[in-house]
């Protein structure tokens, strides 16, 4: 079970909440809400999980500026700030929110202990992927951000744009699982506060990734990659690795972008072992 908390702009919801228990901070991917990471959050029953809604997406209020890396990093700062935990937290970061992530431990190093980026933006999209998905899905955002806002907020929730990006991401054979992940991207999606918010964050996710403060990292370090991610193919993240100082690889066969939904255990069983280690 999870409570739901609020501070200043920010939602977030608290699983575990043993005041005793070291506390790990998770951080969603793009377009997506804590739920997203409600699967993994439910099974590390040794932590206490903290995980906030991005500032404009589903129950959080959006900055007062721009929605870029930077100003996701100071928000996170603050956020983790004024939790006033009595030791620093483990980091975890999903897609986009590797990228935040991992910009903050590289600014502020000493305020976690180890970092976990699943799935991480590890190479550019704009100078690393040239694919036909990718330009069309660039092409999108930039027709949803200079129609007409009324248009523009529509064909950023349009029903079929969203099934469409669920059919490209998921991996798994099974229906009934299928099914549950077409939902729940058909029911928080679209969750954003407007579209300034999603622009600027898409933006904002194309234009950097984690392999410009790799080297700058020097607390332990798992990353979590799938075999057939189509966003960072398999080949950046073992390039993304050598660029750590100590971090470890895993890899999940048989699963793309959203491990978080397809296995989640997997997952669980990684981060146990990563944190189990000296």
């Amino acid at each position: 079970m999870s409570s739901r908390h609020t501070h200043n702009d920010t939602a977030y919801w608290v699983y575990n909440d043993d005041p005793k228990l070291p506390v790990m901070i998770m951080i969603h991917g793009l377009r997506g809400t804590h739920h997203g990471l409600d699967l993994i959050a439910k099974r590390l029953t040794e932590y206490r999980i903290i995980v906030p809604d991005l500032p404009g997406f589903f129950e959080s209020k959006p900055l007062k500026n721009e929605h870029s890396i930077n100003n996701y990093v100071k928000w996170l700062n603050g956020f983790i700030s004024d939790l006033k935990l009595p030791e620093p937290p483990v980091l975890f970061g999903h897609s986009f929110g590797s990228i935040i992530a991992s910009h903050y431990v590289s600014k502020y190093p000493d305020s976690v202990t180890r970092l976990i980026i699943v799935n991480p933006i590890g190479s550019s999209v704009v100078e690393n992927n040239k694919s036909i998905p990718s330009k069309l899905t660039i092409g999108y955002y930039w027709l949803c951000g200079v129609l007409p806002e009324a248009l523009g907020v529509r064909l950023l929730s349009s029903r079929a744009v969203v099934m469409i990006t669920s059919l490209a991401l998921i991996k798994t054979k099974d229906r009934d699982l299928r099914k549950w992940i077409h939902n729940q991207h058909l029911q928080y999606f679209s969750t954003f506060a407007n579209r300034q918010v999603v622009n600027e964050a898409f933006k904002a996710s194309i234009s950097t990734s984690v392999r410009e403060v790799a080297p700058n990292i020097m607390v332990p370090t798992l990353i979590i990659a799938g075999e057939f991610d189509n966003i960072t193919p398999l080949v950046k993240q073992k390039e993304l690795i050598k660029l750590f100082h100590h971090a470890k690889l895993v890899i999940i066969k048989n699963v793309g972008h959203i491990t978080q939904y397809e296995t989640p255990k997997e997952i669980v069983d990684a981060v146990i072992k990563f944190m189990s280690e000296r």
